[in-house]
């Protein structure tokens, strides 16, 4: 069962960390929500820890750059693991080979070929069109509002060609402001049920978790995981991906699933149990926004 709370701060004090999505919990895409930079201020404070655990396909110096565009304080995290991390350093183990067919935004993403110095032997990677491809980089659509039957027949010609694709951010969608964009999980998707193979290293998939504890090691901070609590609007994503580690967690009905759920500051009791139910995830607690 569901608890539904009212600010963090009700259960904070059971958890030495959080694992916070960003996009939906902590800004919108446009503009931080100063609710949720409080809470995770206050909890800090407290003598919590705070790894931003995200489906960015950026690496996480990209994200640090790209945060006080957004209005993200640097006082109300500790660390990031992204998506973007755990699958480069796949790219760069050779995991979809050296000749690779980009999928992006190349002026965002760019950053993914950056040379990541902690994988020994790095194999050396090379851009090349479709054709030519042994593999896939996707960080999302070159367009994101677009359709994306435009990407079918490159798709098809990879999967004809039995190329891999290796999915940075596993999200379906994403909400900028009040526009709704695709991601890189929706090419995913697509190229599984076209019979293509998709490698995927963000939520709800294990990678990301292991970087995030990584990161927690490295900074002298590792924590139990009955001691870690995920937040996170993506019931697929978030929520999955903390069952799936048996850690509890936090959803932020909100953000993606805000018309489903009902909510206006908090989620309609019962529209969330029907949503729950018929996503079959169950999230440990509920709140409307990060507060």
């Amino acid at each position: 069962m569901t608890r539904i709370i009212t600010s963090l701060s009700e259960i904070s004090a059971n958890y030495g960390a959080l694992f916070v999505d960003l996009w939906g919990c902590v800004h919108n895409g446009i503009t931080a929500f100063d609710e949720a930079v409080a809470a995770l201020q206050a909890y800090r404070a407290n003598g919590g820890y705070v790894v931003l655990v995200t489906n960015s396909p950026k690496p996480r110096a990209g994200v640090v750059e790209q945060l006080p565009d957004f209005g993200v304080p640097s006082d109300c995290y500790d660390t990031i693991a992204t998506s973007g991390d755990s699958a480069r350093a796949a790219m760069f183990t050779g995991a979809i080979g050296n000749k690779v067919y980009f999928m992006g935004e190349w002026e965002r993403d760019e950053g993914f070929f950056e040379p990541l110095h902690v994988i020994d032997n790095p194999v050396e990677i090379t851009r090349v069109p479709v054709d030519q491809a042994e593999g896939i980089a996707c960080c999302g659509p070159f367009d994101p509002m677009a359709d994306l039957e435009e990407l079918r027949p490159a798709l098809l010609m990879a999967k004809q060609m039995g190329q891999k694709l290796l999915c940075a951010n596993p999200d379906i969608i994403v909400d900028r402001g009040e526009e709704r964009e695709w991601c890189a999980g929706a090419i995913a998707k697509m190229y599984t049920e076209m019979g293509g193979e998709s490698l995927y290293f963000g939520k709800p998939h294990p990678p990301i978790y292991d970087l995030a504890r990584r990161r927690m090691i490295a900074d002298g901070r590792a924590t139990q995981d009955n001691r870690i609590l995920a937040i996170g609007d993506g019931i697929a994503t978030d929520i999955k991906g903390a069952l799936g580690e048996d850690i509890d967690s936090l959803f932020i009905t909100g953000g993606l699933a805000r018309e489903e759920t009902n909510t206006r500051t908090q989620p309609d009791p019962d529209a969330l149990d029907q949503y729950i139910q018929s996503q079959m995830i169950t999230p440990t607690f509920a709140i409307g926004y990060l507060r």
